[in-house]
């Protein structure tokens, strides 16, 4: 069972939750749900016996998570609300109510990763529910009737947006490096990938990134501490930001 600890319904907003597991009923994507309520967010599941998340580290579990993921995409499911990641941005940020950014460099960061939006919206394909918090620990490997199944748990943040976006949510939730986020890459797109939604992807990684850099100096304000995490969430804002203009040259140079 669960009950939302205080202050995230500032966060998440329980009606759009509610319609997302309304959508995604019946067809065997997430864990079982038994009642869920869109006023205060209580939500009662099934106990899932033997369940294991994924492990990021174990290229065997990603591929079988990717595959798993495409699939879901592949589904094209459709909701009435999308998860708007610059907006997000924003909206974090208002909530430190003026508290300026421990970065020092915030305001270039931030700038930065805004000049990458017009290359995302030229790149977008067709957007679909996608699940925003699809990292490791919400794909759970479950075993059912003797066959092993992978259940995505936990769609607090899910939304209508371009479904590549979940790829870089994986990335940096594991802390990947750049070799390990093209591998991660590699086991979505199992047919190639090509440079511009490569390139895309890394966009996605530098403003995920900052979205949840910026939530967790919301965190902190609160008392809440994500130690290493939090910084490289930041870094991640920074890296891509450098490794997409460095794509961009080279792809002018192959043009």
């Amino acid at each position: 069972m669960r009950i939302p600890g205080e202050g995230t319904d500032q966060l998440i907003n329980r009606r759009q939750e509610a319609s997302v597991y309304q959508t995604i009923d019946g067809k065997h994507i997430c864990d079982d749900i038994a009642y869920i309520n869109p006023e205060n967010g209580y939500k009662i599941t099934e106990f899932l016996e033997g369940a294991r998340v994924c492990d990021p580290l174990n290229y065997e579990d990603v591929k079988k998570c990717m595959k798993r993921l495409h699939a879901f995409h592949d589904l094209k499911l459709k909701v009435n609300h999308e998860f708007d990641i610059f907006g997000q941005m924003e909206f974090y940020e208002a909530l430190w109510e003026g508290i300026p950014s421990v970065y020092k460099d915030y305001e270039k960061t931030k700038a930065n990763v805004l000049a990458l939006k017009p290359y995302i919206d030229a790149h977008v394909g067709e957007k679909v529910l996608t699940h925003i918090d699809a990292v490791p620990d919400n794909f759970l490997f479950v075993e059912k009737d003797g066959k092993e199944e992978i259940r995505l748990i936990d769609w607090e943040y899910a939304g209508m947006q371009d479904p590549h976006v979940d790829v870089a949510m994986f990335c940096i939730y594991s802390l990947y490096n750049k070799r390990q986020v093209d591998h991660l890459i590699a086991a979505y797109f199992t047919e190639g990938c090509s440079d511009e939604t490569r390139t895309k992807i890394y966009c996605y990684i530098a403003a995920c990134g900052l979205l949840w850099s910026n939530w967790c100096e919301y965190k902190r304000n609160l008392g809440v501490e994500f130690g290493e995490y939090s910084l490289r969430q930041y870094r991640y804002a920074k890296d891509y930001y450098r490794i997409v203009q460095e794509e961009l040259k080279k792809q002018g140079e192959e043009k």
